[in-house]
């Protein structure tokens, strides 16, 4: 399995009542790498609890993180990625996640590389934007031979919430931001009831701070169609996208 990172936002069912079958199924596939676990400490236990009953000792280590749900965190970091918690406002305990790509190094130039007889043992300096004197008096530039990296991608996940300003600090300039809109507007009362967003809600928390991309989702299981769910948020905010599953988005 590709997966070696699990984040759960909070306990309500539809949330993460999927987690032990997931799990059961890569301990039966034979899975032996650990697994890390992001999520609300009680999680822990209810995971205890139902191997225990179930008389099943996973093959493989769980390496369980809790996150505060009331206050932010960096609560991951390698290579790739840095990854935050921000607590949301939903009827529960619930946090948010924003994934920031780490920066990459510069992109070697190898035609000119290579026209200019380059040493190959200079490239790894000139990837990390280090000018190169040899030696013999000859010079290199890391901008004559390497171009500066693109900037680090940014993803956050918004599950349940309200429509808060809150949480806005956390969100901001995303790539992508996965928000949930439960509701169309019209339901904006239910929505306040239930501590869910409308479509427009979530729109408008694309606008404010400044996404490039928005992702809604978690509907209400009442509307058939999703089509007017994404006409409604594309009415305040075009570059909006519905969520489906087995669908893969590129940021």
């Amino acid at each position: 399995s590709k997966i070696d990172h699990i984040f759960i936002s909070h306990l309500h069912g539809d949330h993460y009542f999927g987690l032990v079958g997931l799990l059961s199924s890569l301990h039966l596939n034979g899975r032996i790498k650990p697994m890390k676990i992001f999520g609300p400490v009680a999680l822990l236990e209810i995971l205890k609890i139902q191997f225990l009953h179930s008389d099943t000792v996973l093959r493989y280590p769980l390496e369980f993180t809790p996150v505060d749900p009331v206050s932010s965190a960096v609560i991951l970091t390698n290579n790739d990625v840095v990854v935050e918690s921000f607590p949301l406002n939903h009827r529960i305990p619930c946090t948010g996640y924003k994934f920031t790509e780490k920066l990459r190094g510069r992109k070697l130039i190898t035609e000119k590389l290579e026209e200019d007889n380059v040493p190959l043992e200079y490239y790894q300096l000139l990837k990390r934007g280090v000018d190169v004197n040899t030696p013999g008096g000859d010079k290199y530039l890391c901008e004559t031979y390497s171009l500066p990296p693109n900037a680090p991608r940014v993803y956050c996940y918004c599950s349940d919430t309200r429509y808060d300003a809150s949480y806005f600090e956390y969100v901001r300039n995303a790539d992508l931001l996965y928000h949930e809109a439960t509701f169309m507007h019209d339901l904006l009362e239910r929505a306040i009831q239930t501590f869910h967003t409308t479509c427009i809600e979530a729109a408008n928390v694309a606008i404010e701070t400044g996404a490039k991309k928005l992702l809604i989702g978690h509907f209400s299981s009442r509307y058939k169609s999703l089509l007017p769910l994404l006409e409604e948020a594309r009415s305040i905010f075009k570059e909006t996208d519905i969520a489906v599953e087995g669908r893969t988005f590129t940021i």
